[in-house]
């Protein structure tokens, strides 16, 4: 069980129990959050190429949204869910960095 203070972390492995010291990179990083199902989000920096949805589309699980380039790649980005897109947070030409929310969906209700 983990007791986090401002500098030191106590963690149990194997019965054994360890005490670190905090670095300040490690106290002054963004918190992680899960995103939701239908958030797409970028695996790579790079640059978009072209979009393929609008605002208020329908989208079908697997659909094409956008084309990213990567690492002098292609990738295809497509809908992880069936849903309507409700934000596009990236225009042709703009460059993103890993882990940017491309596109939002909302999920059709089953």
């Amino acid at each position: 069980m983990e007791k986090i203070d401002k500098k030191y972390v106590d963690f149990s492995v194997m019965a054994g129990t360890y005490k670190t010291r905090l670095t300040k990179k490690f106290s002054n990083r963004p918190q992680w959050n899960k995103p939701e199902p239908g958030d797409v989000l970028s695996n790579l920096p790079g640059t978009i190429i072209q979009i393929k949805v609008k605002v208020g589309e329908k989208v079908e699980s697997g659909q094409l949204l956008l084309i990213h380039e990567a690492m002098k790649m292609l990738n295809r980005v497509v809908a992880p869910v069936s849903g309507v897109v409700t934000d596009i947070n990236v225009n042709v030409g703009d460059k993103i960095g890993k882990n940017h929310l491309m596109i939002k969906i909302v999920e059709n209700e089953k």
